[in-house]
């Protein structure tokens, strides 16, 4: 696996999820990064320079989906 560079977003284009709660299980993504680039950054909400996970629409979709079953 190799490694890539982090995607340079700024920090105020990041919008947290709706069912994110108090208990710290929080995750962000970027969707205007989204829209311009065709590829879904996905982090943990308690680490803003921590790692991103950078994923395609349909996983990012199936996530969601998942998600939303899981609450």
């Amino acid at each position: 696996m190799s490694s890539r560079p982090q995607p340079a977003i700024e920090a105020g284009v990041w919008v947290k999820s709706s069912h994110s709660g108090g208990e710290g299980n929080c995750v962000e993504w970027a969707p205007a990064f989204a829209a311009a680039h065709g590829t879904v950054p996905v982090r943990d909400s308690k680490q803003a320079h921590g790692p991103v996970l950078m994923v395609g629409p349909r996983a990012f979709r199936a996530f969601v989906r998942l998600a939303r079953s899981e609450a």
